[in-house]
């Protein structure tokens, strides 16, 4: 039987930082709407009802002197022990992130070199051929990734690959917008492998879209809604509501379709590692979705969540994940032998990705 190429994940990290943000930490905040106008409303009624449609409870803000890059580097030395390689015979280092290394003190964005650069020379690989690019796409950026590098290894021209995904997201936030509390810190990682099976695994089949026609803007940098603030800095910026028109409306058909494009039913995956800026939204996803596939009812352990202790921390949510299901630290939840998974993301752009993933059933 004819020997199959397959892109296999052999191992796994994340970094999450120590620091923990309850809501509580906001209960002092003075928050303005995008017209500059006082928000009035007492502010527990505004974190409860945050956390009523997000299911946000606690967050993760990075240390004070560390930067996105020290995360990813962090995240990336456990995947590669996990992975049992030597660092120096990796064939590329891709770091998914949109905001670069951004300091406690200065949250200009850092872009040079790439992260990926820094974290190869934290790393210490001196091979020159180890090459280290960013990726910036929104929060599907580590899925995107993941695709890339499936196909330099399909291809031939990669066997070891190393995708991370990291965002400090709680520098860029507008601490005078209520989606603050949203935001999140972290690093996830996997290093991916050509694997010659007999049967299909690894990475199966991906999709990709990107609306920009009307949807470019969902996602922007603008000033502070406080309109005396000291300067002219740049936040992040969400217009929640077409943001969550657009997932719920959108996603479900694009997930379908890459089920169909891989020929992998919904009633055979076991887990769906979908990104998570909205609990009620990935609800709200999850059951159209069963709706468009006609299945039913939806499976209480499919869609593991990590927003309620995590947050939003973007690029890092989905390898985050992956690794805490992987290493059996999410309760309730694991991996198993032959376990189809369905990842997918939404984000700025806008961008919508997925591929489905099928466990190998020997070790690797």
């Amino acid at each position: 039987m004819e020997q199959l190429v397959s892109s296999v994940i052999t191992g796994s990290g994340s970094y999450i930082p120590d620091r923990v943000i309850d809501n509580n930490f906001f209960l002092e905040s003075t928050f303005y709407d995008k017209f500059g106008e006082r928000i009035l409303k007492p502010i527990q009624d505004v974190i409860d009802t945050l956390q009523k449609i997000t299911d946000i409870k606690q967050r993760r803000y990075i240390a004070d002197n560390q930067v996105t890059s020290d995360m990813g580097y962090l995240a990336a030395v456990k995947a590669i022990n996990a992975a049992g390689i030597d660092a120096e015979t990796l064939d590329y280092i891709i770091v998914a992130h949109n905001f670069g290394d951004l300091k406690k003190d200065n949250i200009r964005v850092d872009l040079c070199p790439t992260l990926a650069a820094r974290i190869k020379h934290k790393l210490k690989i001196a091979n020159p051929y180890t090459v280290a690019y960013d990726l910036p796409f929104g929060c599907p950026g580590w899925i995107q990734g993941v695709i890339q590098a499936d196909y330099y290894i399909r291809s031939g021209d990669a066997k070891k690959i190393l995708v991370i995904g990291a965002e400090t997201l709680s520098r860029i936030s507008d601490p005078y917008d209520i989606d603050s509390m949203i935001f999140s810190d972290g690093a996830g990682a996997v290093i991916l492998e050509a694997i010659e099976s007999q049967e299909q695994c690894g990475l199966i089949k991906h999709l990709t879209r990107s609306d920009t026609l009307d949807e470019a803007h969902f996602l922007e940098m603008k000033a502070s809604n406080f309109t005396d603030f000291p300067d002219n800095t740049l936040f992040l910026k969400m217009n929640g509501r077409k943001l969550y028109e657009y997932a719920i409306k959108t996603v479900p058909y694009t997930l379908k379709a890459c089920l169909e494009k891989a020929g992998v039913p919904l009633s055979q995956i076991k887990k769906i590692l979908i990104h998570q800026a909205n609990a009620k939204m990935d609800y709200n996803i999850m059951e159209r979705l069963f709706n468009l596939c006609e299945e039913s009812p939806i499976p209480t352990s499919i869609m593991p969540m990590s927003i309620d202790f995590l947050g939003n921390n973007s690029v890092a949510t989905i390898p985050i994940l992956y690794d805490l299901v992987a290493k059996g630290e999410l309760e309730g939840h694991r991996f198993n032998a032959g376990d189809y998974l369905l990842f997918a993301s939404v984000g700025a752009g806008m961008n919508i990705n997925a591929f489905v993933y099928r466990c190998p059933t020997t070790a690797v």
